[in-house]
This record gives structure tokens, sequence and C-alpha cells, in this order.
């Protein structure tokens, strides 16, 4: 069954707004995606008035949820204060007028505490970790997945988060495009190939959709795809971060305590710049880094097996040394790496005896020895 944009904005004009307008009057409604039973909005207010807010949130997702044929939604409140405007004004005296709580309300807990303390586990999952780089085009879904792959051949239960929400990579690399399901409480449920448990925020919009976020949106969003996820069992959850050192990042440390990040850069210089920055920020929220990977390391002729070094060779290794980083190895530039994630076939699942898969199963086992304590290394 399909869902119109007009059964939404029917549905949430039923819902009024902490002041009594009617949501859909209340001039905080963004674009309303709504295709294939996935809809998907968010609700944009000021920064002080975030929490009274926060139930309207709850309140507006449920209500879509029980249109017949939505089967994911995902409602992201967004909270910013406007350019140049004044702080919250001194609390003042509740004189009964029904609307948004006093500002006071809306203070954050004094005390100064550090935005980590918000940390939790995710139920279930032993080890949280984020393959991430300074910059887009160096290969990191296509590292991400196969590092997974890896791990899951060294016989750890192994998760797939795709947080990369501007270029969501893993639908293609997978194969995978069917709809999460949900379960009894709500949550979603992860879909599941080459044994792993796999969530993608690819598989809540369509592949051509423009993904335009703002701040706020990336942290409700990355927030919902670790939170709202049924994980089960896991040993390892690999999170595919979006590249570059931005909210999504932040949120994510923030979030769950991340037992380390594989930094994927490729040899030449710009790169490696950006492959710095990226060092540096989670350096700076206390996240381990477990290794850089030197993607796109060297070409492979598959026809005569010459090496040419296209982008030049061993930057990734020289740059690990000189800041104390491990160096987790190199990953070629070759045809069936390339043929196979272009497939969804992986190569380390379709290819597994080949020298391509043994290089990820090698990056993964110097991962899983940094990882004792959190899973089992036998």
């Amino acid at each position: 069954m399909s869902v119109t944009q007009q059964q939404v904005l029917d549905s949430l004009g039923r819902i009024k707004s902490p002041r009594g307008v009617a949501l859909t009057n209340a001039n905080v409604l963004s674009g309303i995606s709504a295709s294939d039973g996935k809809v998907f909005f968010s609700i944009n207010v000021d920064a002080a008035e975030a929490r009274a807010w926060e139930s309207i949130r709850a309140e507006a997702e449920a209500a879509v949820r029980a249109i017949p044929g939505v089967t994911t939604v995902m409602v992201a409140l967004t909270a910013e204060r406007k350019p140049g405007s004044a702080p919250p004004p001194p609390p003042q005296p509740s004189r009964g007028t029904p609307g948004v709580q006093p500002a006071h309300a809306h203070k954050p807990p004094q005390g100064g505490g550090s935005p980590m303390a918000r940390q939790s586990e995710i139920p279930g999952v032993a080890a949280v970790i984020a393959v991430a780089s300074g910059k887009g085009g160096v290969g990191k879904s296509t590292t991400a997945l196969n590092l997974a792959l890896g791990l899951r051949d060294l016989g750890l239960k192994v998760g797939l988060l795709d947080a990369d929400i501007y270029g969501p990579s893993v639908p293609r690399l997978t194969g995978l495009h069917d709809k999460p399901e949900l379960n009894n409480e709500r949550k979603m449920i992860p879909l599941r190939r080459f044994g792993l448990a796999i969530m993608s925020i690819g598989f809540l919009v369509e592949e051509e959709t423009a993904m335009i976020w703002r701040g706020p949106m990336v942290m409700s969003a990355v927030t919902q795809m670790l939170r709202d996820v049924e994980w089960g069992k896991l040993d390892v959850l690999v999170v595919d971060m979006p590249p570059g050192t931005g909210d999504a990042q932040l949120t994510l440390a923030q979030n769950v305590p991340l037992k380390g990040a594989v930094i994927v850069s490729t040899p030449q210089d710009l790169s490696l710049i950006d492959a710095r920055r990226g060092l540096a920020m989670f350096s700076k929220v206390n996240v381990p880094v477990l290794g850089i990977v030197e993607n796109m390391s060297y070409f492979q002729c598959p026809h005569c097996g010459t090496k040419s070094d296209i982008f030049g060779h061993g930057g990734a290794r020289h740059e690990a040394e000189k800041l104390g980083v491990r160096f987790l190895g190199e990953i070629p530039l070759h045809m069936a790496i390339r043929a196979t994630s272009d497939a969804g076939n992986p190569v380390v699942d379709s290819e597994p005896d080949g020298p391509h898969a043994a290089i990820y199963r090698a990056i993964a086992g110097q991962v899983r020895d940094q990882l004792k304590g959190a899973v089992a290394t036998a």
C-alpha cells in the first residue's frame, strides 16, 4: 500500500504544538519524504524550546507509524538557536499561560559536565569501532565492509552500521535494498547478509534522494541508527562513518564508548593531510586510534601483475610511524576489489582464498588483537 505525503500531513495535523497550534500550521515541518512505506521528516524548532518539543516529536512518530502501509519512520528534532538571537531571558514566575515551558526549564544541567558523560553501551554489543577518513573517495566503505567480514572470519559476531548519511554506500556494496522490519518494541531489525547484521540510512531513503542534512538532523539520525536498532548479541559493531570530522563523528563519540577508530587514507599527501585531522579529532574525544590503512596503495595489473604507484606509495605507513600509531596494512587498487564491490559481493566473501581477502583478514586480526578485554580473541 502506497503512503502519500498528504496522508502524513493529515495525521500530523491532529497533533498540537506546545502552544496549541496544529503541527502542520506551526511552521516547523521540513519537507516530508514518503516512499515505499518509508517516511522521513524533521521538526525544526528554536533551541530554547527543544525539551518542550521532544514529546511532540515522539507523538508525531507514533501517529505516522499508525498510518496503514507505513513500515519505517524517522523523525528528527532539530534545535538551533537563530543567528544573533539573545540568550534565554531570566526565569519568570509562571502565570499559568499554556504553551512552551518557561526558559529556565530548558537550561542544560549546571555543573559543566563533559559531553562524554552521555555515553552508554549499546545493549548486547561488546565493542563499537569506527572506520573513518578525513576525505571522501578513499575507499572507506569498501574497507569497512571487508574489515567486518574479516572479523567475521576470525569467529566474531559482527554488525555493520552505515552511518555515512550523506552518501550511504553499503546498500550497493552488499546488494541489499530491502526495508528493515520492526520488532514488537518498534525497533528496526537489521538486514542480514554474509553473516553480518547490517543497517544503513540507505535502507530508509531512495538511492537517488539528495541527502541534505543540517547539524541537529545529523545527530538525531546517527543516534536513532545506534539506539533504535535491535542489534542482538554482537562482539563488534563496525561503523562506517561519513568522511571528515563533523557532527556525525562527534555524535558517535559522545553517544557510545568507542573502543577505537580505524583511519583509511590513500598514500598521496592530500589524503594524508585530511587523515591527520581525523586522528586529531579522535584524540580530542579520547578515542584510541587502532591504526591507519593505506588503501589504493598501488595498482596491480590484473594481466601481468606489475605494480604501479599511481598515488605514491608508503605515505600512510610513514604517517603512522610519525604519529606513533599502528600501520595496519596496504590494500592495492585492483580490478577484483572494485568489481566485487560494485556487484554487491565483497571480495572477502566472494574470493575468500584470494590474496586480497588475506590482506583484509590480516588487518582484521590486528584490530581484534587490540580489542582484548572487550571481545573474545581466541
